[in-house]
Order: C-alpha cells, then sequence, then structure tokens
C-alpha cells in the first residue's frame, strides 16, 4: 500500500513551511509495516499547486492521500471534515497573484473527507499529539488543495492543517487560513507535528486497506 503525504513550500516571505518540514521529517522516518511512503512539495501558487498534487498521483499511484498545510491561527493539529468550491487568495501566492473568491470548479458546495478525520484525530491524539476536528478549511491553497484530492481523485484523501511552527523563531503568517484569529502560540514543535503525521498515515492505512472493494 501506497500513502502520498504532501506539504507546502515556504510563502509569504517565510523560509520555513511546518507542513513540507514535517513532510520530509517523516519521509527519513521508517514507514508502518506494509506502508510504502510517497511524499511531494507543492508550490504556494494558484496555477502550480493542484497540478503539482495530481502529477504525484500519476508518478506514485498512491492508494490515500494525506495532505497537509500550515495554519498560524491554529495551535493543535486540525484534521478538516469538508473541503469548500471557494478560492480565495487574501495574501498573494508565491507568483504574486492575489485571487479573488470565486468557485474552484463545477460541482457542489463542498466535499466530506474520504478518510475520517474523526479517526485520524483519535490517532493522533493516541500518539501524544493534541489534535482536534476542524469544519472550515479555509479558502486559500490548502483549501483547494483538499478539493482536487477530493474532486480530482477518486482516492481515500484527508487533509490536516498544523500549526505553523518554525525550527527557529516564530511564524509571521496565517491570516490566508484563519484571518478572525490572530497567530496561535503552539505548544507543538515540528518534531511534534511529524509523529502527527506519523500517526495519520498509519490510521489511513488502516482504514483504507478496510475499505471495501
Amino acid at each position: 500500500m501506497t500513502i502520498l503525504v504532501t506539504g507546502f513550500e515556504p510563502f509569504g516571505g517565510e523560509t520555513e513551511n511546518a507542513s513540507g518540514a514535517a513532510v520530509q521529517r517523516l519521509a527519513k522516518m521508517n514507514a508502518p509495516d506494509g506502508v510504502q511512503l510517497a511524499t511531494a512539495i507543492l508550490p504556494v501558487t494558484w496555477s502550480g499547486a493542484a497540478p503539482a498534487l495530481l502529477r504525484a498521483v500519476e508518478e506514485h499511484r498512491p492508494d490515500a492521500i494525506v495532505a497537509v498545510g500550515e495554519a498560524g491561527g491554529r495551535a493543535v493539529v486540525t484534521p478538516e471534515r469538508w473541503a469548500r468550491n471557494l478560492g480565495h487568495g487574501r495574501i498573494p501566492d508565491n507568483n504574486g497573484v492575489v485571487r479573488d473568491a470565486a468557485p474552484l470548479a463545477r460541482g457542489p458546495e463542498r466535499l466530506e473527507s474520504r478518510l475520517d478525520p474523526f479517526a485520524l484525530t483519535h490517532a493522533i491524539r493516541n500518539a501524544g499529539v493534541p489534535a482536534e476536528v476542524s469544519d472550515d478549511a479555509g479558502a486559500f491553497l490548502c483549501n483547494a488543495i483538499f478539493w482536487t484530492a477530493l474532486h480530482g481523485t477518486d482516492l481515500p484523501a484527508a487533509f490536516l492543517h498544523v500549526p505553523a511552527a518554525r525550527s527557529r523563531g516564530t511564524a509571521h503568517i496565517g491570516a490566508e487560513t484563519d484571518p478572525e484569529h490572530a497567530h496561535a502560540d503552539s505548544a507543538l514543535g515540528l518534531d511534534d507535528i511529524t509523529q502527527a503525521l506519523a500517526a495519520a498515515v498509519h490510521a489511513a492505512a488502516r482504514r483504507t486497506h478496510a475499505r471495501p472493494a
């Protein structure tokens, strides 16, 4: 079984992105028995993120997708329940593009995660990392990638938002996902987030294996 785990490159003038950094750390860990881990770091651009995800799916032929992004307004790991059919760039992407609010594609207003976010939350908590289910993935590129995974493939797919942890210093972004929240001071570091991703991959593999053919 192959699980594709994706994160994002740095953006907004930052030199690090917690999602990409944790995915790179995860790639160096031993995968659960019977699981092959594939990873990809996606560009933070409206024109490039979704195609990069679909290319990774084409290359690795995964059995499930666990996509990850950071949110400066989150203090714990938050598996998302819904992807919204809405894209809105309140801040420029890495190409300098600001996207007006509009649907991402023709289709329903929202799609539900195909990997139970409550089960993922339970697995992450059992690994010793605080987690809560979220009902709002925002409208920036994290949400767009979640929508693409659900709308552009038929694979079991989940999205996890993680705090904007840094190896050094403090992040100065976050409003793109949670505009109504100030930056959250999270107690979680990159090691904690990596452990959460490992737990999510293990849970995704179990649930995908049990999925009816």
